[in-house]
């Protein structure tokens, strides 16, 4: 079931700037690329969010596990923290984040911890960082991210080490900062491509991708890092940039979408580019290729939803249209038939 929340027309548009940058006026719906009749994979609804519906929140997948935190919800910044249980299909409330409420953060899991941080509470741009620790339900604050305050990051962690960078903090930004969960350090590493706010980041066999985004226009290219040698290096563009045919249907370039990582694939679901979206992308990165899959179900297109992994399965929640505010959550099955019942 999709629930929906209605923005008070008359609240001072400072109040929600936060959101957006770009989309705020994004139309209701848009039109998928293609028809799902003729696309693979099958989308099946879950038991919805417990939490109030909400957009620009952070998850995060930790082994049989998921978490999602913080967020907008039309009215106020939000500090709850929820625990998803996939095998009973249920969520539990867990001890309220301390820090302030806020939305646009971003997390990563790093022996079995989660950590959080960065974001807008409608005032300030924000660099505090903190660890939740699930087998104890407590919070702390651990070193402020080095970088400046800012919102719209991408954040991702490779075994020990977590990365956040990009962002906006009144102006666009291209720097990452490496974080060692052992010491409670950060260091400055090299930058990846374009500026970029509100771009989309996941891990694949110990390397971090991020692509998409938006700056002072919808940026296409596409980024791998590898944490043994420091550097990043460029691969194909998320758009049709060449003369030959394989990108010909790209239509991958967008912002705020929900990416997450099935069976050594990454998938990047709903989003957009000058509207929202449903559409879904398979990422194989043995060929360095993109393939649509059947668009997410839910009645709506959406952006600003979250993506999250749990034991090799893809899953996306929340999110919003215009003023619409959603805690549905749906279970990706990339090689299944499409099944509208589901």
């Amino acid at each position: 079931m999709i629930q929906k929340k209605l923005i008070d027309q008359k609240k001072p548009i400072q109040t929600i700037r936060f959101v957006w940058v770009l989309a705020l006026f994004m139309p209701f719906f848009s039109c998928n690329s293609s028809d799902s009749d003729d696309l693979v994979g099958n989308w099946v609804e879950l038991n919805e969010f417990n939490g109030v519906p909400r957009s620009s929140a952070v998850a995060v997948g930790l082994d049989d596990k998921a978490y999602i935190a913080l967020g907008y919800n039309g009215d106020d910044w939000l500090d709850d923290i929820w625990e998803y249980d996939p095998v009973h299909d249920y969520w539990l409330k867990k001890n309220t984040f301390p820090g302030v409420a806020r939305a646009g953060a971003v997390g990563f899991a790093i022996n079995g911890k989660v950590y959080v941080g960065t974001g807008f509470d409608g005032t300030n741009k924000l660099n505090d960082f903190w660890e939740y620790d699930p087998a104890t339900d407590v919070w702390t604050q651990k070193a402020d991210f080095l970088g400046s305050g800012r919102y719209g990051a991408v954040a991702f962690a490779i075994g020990d080490k977590g990365y956040i960078g990009a962002g906006f903090d009144g102006n666009y930004l291209k720097d990452y900062y490496e974080y060692d969960s052992t010491t409670d350090t950060w260091t400055q590493i090299t930058d990846a491509g374009s500026k970029r706010m509100n771009a989309m980041a996941f891990v694949i066999d110990g390397e971090g991708y991020v692509c998409g985004g938006v700056s002072n226009s919808y940026e296409n290219d596409f980024w791998k890092y590898n944490p043994e040698t420091g550097w990043w290096t460029e691969l194909r563009s998320i758009s049709d940039a060449t003369d030959e045919d394989f990108d010909d249907d790209y239509v991958i370039t967008r912002t705020n979408a929900a990416p997450f990582v099935s069976n050594g694939k990454a998938y990047l679901c709903s989003g957009g580019k000058n509207s929202t979206g449903s559409d879904v992308w398979e990422y194989t990165p043995s060929t360095d290729l993109w393939e649509e899959k059947t668009s997410m179900e839910g009645g709506i297109n959406r952006m600003e939803a979250v993506g999250f992994s749990i034991n090799g399965v893809g899953y996306v929640a929340t999110g919003r249209n215009s003023s619409l505010y959603f805690d549905d959550v749906w279970r990706f099955e990339p090689d299944a038939e499409y099944d509208e019942y589901d």
